[in-house]
């Protein structure tokens, strides 16, 4: 592979991940947000909800600076407490669907191509039907506030799937039932898709491309990251350690079969809300570690796995 990664996508990060004393958005956004703006390896940055409008007017300012595409956390930010986009109870799905407006609100004000949601937690598998049913209504009210809202552009929303039995227990879930979702969402609206995580397919039991070949009509939005799968580790579950941590499932090997599998569904030459494709890295540093050695631990590991890449690939 002789051309660098820039030249097929952007390379995002998670600012709440990689930078813990950001959120909730009261911390250190701006001197946070800045460093990762100042790094010209970064094209696009994935952030979360800032709650003082004065922060949020300098970070736009920032943002519209940097040339960066952006994409806005939603899935971790809009739904507190019991809130449900896939609940039957009326009450809970409507408190849902207004934390979701207001994060749209939000991801516009920001200046976001895309913004993440998740489906909400799994109510077991006697009312996933009806749950399955309530999320897809959901997800088109939702659709259809963005396209109000938008002026010069529409906002498109991604639905990242999670586990459904280990740490985030959401209804949504396996890869091939998200597709289907946003098949179903598809039918009217047309800003929609999905967010598939390298750090999601371990806790998921699927392998690295019939998660990709699954969601190859619907990604618009890639997350690269690890999870932990060993009884009693201290960051079992759904935590987003750096790669190749001891007890972890994804080092620079699975970066690269996620690569691979990008480039065969052809990920890299879509047409997609942002500039370019956009693959963000999601990790978090772990107690005695610092932002700034795993952010750059996992650069290394991407592009490691990058170079690995064989030109044959994009015959």
């Amino acid at each position: 592979m002789q051309d660098h990664i820039e030249a097929y996508c952007h390379v995002g990060l998670v600012h709440p991940a990689a930078f813990p004393e950001a959120v909730p958005g009261e911390g250190l956004v701006l001197e946070t947000l800045t460093k990762i703006i100042e790094d010209d390896y970064f094209g696009a940055v994935e952030i979360g909800k800032i709650k003082d409008a004065g922060i949020r007017r300098q970070a736009r300012q920032l943002l519209e600076s940097a040339r960066m595409d952006i994409i806005y956390a939603g899935s971790g930010q809009c739904f507190a407490g019991h809130a449900s986009l896939s609940s039957p109870d009326s009450a809970m799905r409507a408190q849902a669907l207004a934390a979701g407006k207001e994060c749209i609100d939000y991801a516009y004000e920001m200046g976001a191509q895309i913004m993440t949601l998740a489906s909400g937690g799994d109510p077991g598998e006697a009312q996933r039907e009806e749950a399955t049913r309530c999320l897809i209504d959901s997800l088109q009210q939702l659709c259809d506030y963005a396209q109000e809202q938008g002026e010069s552009y529409i906002l498109a929303l991604s639905l990242e799937n999670f586990d459904r039995d280990i740490a985030r227990k959401q209804l949504i879930g396996p890869t091939r039932e998200a597709a289907a979702i946003a098949q179903a969402v598809k039918e009217h609206y047309s800003n929609f898709g999905l967010t598939l995580d390298l750090a999601h397919q371990p806790l998921l039991g699927e392998s690295i491309p019939d998660m990709l070949i699954d969601g190859t009509d619907d990604i618009i939005h890639a997350h690269l990251g690890n999870c932990v799968l060993q009884d009693g580790h201290p960051l079992y579950g759904d935590f987003h350690p750096r790669f190749d941590i001891a007890g972890g499932e994804n080092g620079v090997e699975e970066v690269r079969t996620f690569l691979e599998s990008l480039v065969y569904i052809g990920y890299f030459k879509k047409t997609l809300p942002t500039r370019m494709p956009v693959i963000s890295l999601a990790v978090k540093p772990a107690e005695g570690e610092t932002s700034g050695a795993v952010i750059a631990s996992a650069k290394r590991v991407l592009r490691e796995a990058w170079a690995k890449l064989g030109s044959e690939i994009w015959a």
